[in-house]
C-alpha cells in the first residue's frame, strides 16, 4: 500500500470520526441533561455535568404522566403499522418487479410520484375523509392511513429487481405458484431490504407527532410523543423531565436498529454496488 493511499485513508477516517462525534454530541448532551435540575439544563454559563445528579427524574416521569400507557399505545401503533406496511410494500414491489402485466411501469411511476406530494397538501382532505368514516380519535384510523407506503414499494422493488429471473422461472417450472415463489424465494432473498424498511418505518411511526396530535384527542389513546409534550405548560417547560422521557423513548428505536443492523448494512452495501 502506497504512502499516498495511507494518507488518503487517514484523512477519510479522520473526517468520518469528526462527523460521528458531531452526531453523538447532541445525544450525549440529552442524556446528561436528563440528570440535571430543570434550571440547569440551559444555564449560563453552560454546565456539561450536572451539579447534583437527579436520578429521580426517571422515576418522576412515570408518576407525573401516564407514560406507561403512552408507551403501550406507541408500541401498538408502531408494531402493527410496520408489519402491515412491510407486507403491503413487499407484495406490491414483487408485482411491480417480477409480474408482467399491461401498464405496470406506468402505474409504478404514478404511484411512486406521490412521494413528491407533501403531506400538508392532502392533510385537510384526509382528515375530512377520516371524520366521515368515524375513524378519528382511534388507533385504527392512524393504522389504516399508514398501511401503504410509496417509499416502501420503491425501496423493495429495487431489491426485488436484483433477484435473477432465471431462479423464478425454474421455480415456476417445478410447479411452484406465484404466491409460493413470493413467500419462499423473493422474501428470503430480500431480507436486507426488509430490514432497511423495518428500521425506516419503525422510526417514522414511533417518532410521529403530527398524526397523533391531529387524530387523537383522548388521553388514554395518546402516544409517547404527545406525552412528552405534557411536560410543557402554559408558563414554562420542565426540560429535565423532557430529556429523561426522550431518552426512554429512544430505547426501543435503538433496540430495533441493533437487531436489524446486520441486514441493514447488507442492504446499504447491496444498494451501493448495484450497477
Amino acid at each position: 500500500m502506497s504512502t499516498k493511499t495511507v494518507k488518503s485513508k487517514v484523512i477519510v477516517y479522520a473526517v468520518l470520526s469528526v462527523l460521528a462525534i458531531g452526531m453523538i454530541i447532541p445525544f450525549f448532551w440529552m442524556v446528561l441533561a436528563s440528570f440535571k435540575n430543570s434550571n440547569e439544563v440551559f444555564s449560563i454559563p453552560m454546565r456539561i455535568l450536572p451539579t447534583v445528579w437527579h436520578f429521580d427524574n426517571y422515576q418522576t416521569i412515570w408518576q407525573k404522566i401516564p407514560l406507561l400507557t403512552f408507551f403501550k399505545n406507541t408500541t401498538k401503533l408502531t408494531v402493527i403499522t410496520t408489519i402491515i406496511q412491510v407486507f403491503t410494500s413487499c407484495f406490491a414491489a414483487y408485482g411491480f418487479a417480477k409480474v408482467r402485466f399491461k401498464g405496470r411501469d406506468l402505474l409504478f411511476v404514478i404511484y411512486v410520484t406521490t412521494i413528491a406530494v407533501p403531506w400538508q397538501v392532502y392533510m385537510v382532505p384526509q382528515f375530512a375523509l377520516m371524520s366521515k368514516m368515524h375513524l378519528t380519535n382511534s388507533h385504527l384510523g392512524l393504522i389504516l392511513m399508514q398501511a401503504f407506503s410509496a417509499f416502501g414499494v420503491f425501496l423493495m422493488r429495487q431489491f426485488m429487481m436484483g433477484i435473477p429471473n432465471e431462479l423464478l422461472e425454474a421455480a415456476r417450472i417445478d410447479g411452484l405458484s406465484e404466491y409460493g415463489i413470493f413467500a419462499r424465494i423473493a422474501l428470503p432473498l430480500a431480507k436486507p431490504g426488509i430490514a432497511t424498511l423495518i428500521i425506516f418505518t419503525f422510526v417514522n411511526i414511533w417518532n410521529d407527532f403530527m398524526g397523533p396530535m391531529i387524530y387523537l384527542n383522548s388521553t388514554e389513546l395518546k402516544t409517547i410523543q404527545l406525552g412528552i409534550r405534557m411536560f410543557i405548560s402554559q408558563y414554562g417547560a420542565d426540560y429535565a423531565l423532557i430529556m429523561a422521557a426522550s431518552v426512554c423513548s429512544l430505547i426501543p428505536v435503538l433496540v430495533i436498529f441493533i437487531i436489524c443492523q446486520k441486514w441493514f448494512v447488507e442492504g446499504i452495501t447491496a444498494g451501493g454496488v448495484k450497477g
